[in-house]
């Protein structure tokens, strides 16, 4: 006599032979965290569930590039860094959490061909829909972009992001920068503040071509909200296309220096 199939009971005993196989572990403040399928998902205390990392498992050599995952950050301290390997792509959710926790991701470009650039490119929320723009206009043109953020319209503050754009440029972690926020002038100024960085905003083809060609300049700042989207990429193409100038604008750029190294030096003096 045939019994009845009990396919829950079945489905059930599938998953759990699955999980037992993935692994099981306790995520921080969480009641339970399953991996499975290479799809990692908490159940926050109140019975809220995260989405899902997908793919938060890095592959294996030979499998694809390397993936940083909120995991990896645990271990840092809130308000530190984390060095994000050459070639290795973060996850949304990692993003999140470093967000979240204040960790800044330091992220290298690791193109080094000639003529081709290397592009740390950043928004505030005013700036955030043109961002996009940019950074399809920069691949466009041939060269290699990094995303330092902001990744929605939700207020933030644009020191944060320029500062972020002139540290990668200043480390040569990137050839030269584009910061966007609603004028482009705070993020100038905050971005000048960076040792070795010179930040100019532009508004159309002849200020972005003054500024490489005579000023050296290797950080862009664009205002969304001044600049239509055609004289943006102008700004854009012309500044990532015009090499720096005779060596006649070189001194003048090297006076530029030495005013920032004297008062560099008077700064540590005095402490």
């Amino acid at each position: 006599m045939s019994h009845p199939i009990d396919v829950r009971a079945l489905a059930k005993r599938a998953v759990g032979r699955v999980l037992a196989e993935r692994g099981r572990e306790a995520a921080p403040g969480a009641r339970v965290a399953e991996r499975a399928a290479g799809v990692f998902v908490a159940v926050a205390p109140g019975g809220e569930p995260l989405r899902p990392d997908v793919e938060a498992v890095a592959p294996k050599a030979g499998r694809g590039p390397e993936l940083v995952t909120a995991e990896m950050l645990a271990k840092v301290e809130r308000g530190g860094s984390f060095r994000v390997p050459p070639g290795a792509i973060v996850t949304q959710l990692a993003r999140d959490e470093a967000w979240r926790r204040g960790i800044r991701l330091e992220e290298r470009a690791t193109t080094t061909d000639g003529g081709r650039l290397r592009v740390a490119i950043a928004a505030d929320h005013g700036g955030f829909p043109l961002k996009g723009d940019v950074i399809e206009w920069v691949r466009a043109l041939g060269h290699e972009t990094f995303d330092l953020g902001t990744r929605d319209e939700n207020p933030v503050d644009y020191p944060d992001f320029a500062r972020a754009v002139a540290e990668n440029v200043a480390k040569k972690n990137a050839d030269v920068g584009i910061v966007i926020d609603g004028a482009g002038i705070g993020s100038a100024m905050a971005a000048n503040k960076v040792p070795g960085v010179r930040a100019a905003n532009c508004w159309n083809g002849a200020t972005a071509k003054n500024a490489r060609e005579h000023n050296y300049a290797n950080v862009l700042t664009l205002g969304s909200k001044v600049i239509a989207r055609d004289a943006a990429y102008e700004v854009v193409r012309t500044f990532l296309t015009t090499a720096w100038g005779e060596e006649r604008h070189g001194k003048r750029v090297n006076k530029i220096g030495d005013i920032e190294q004297h008062y560099t030096r008077s700064a540590q003096e005095t402490r």
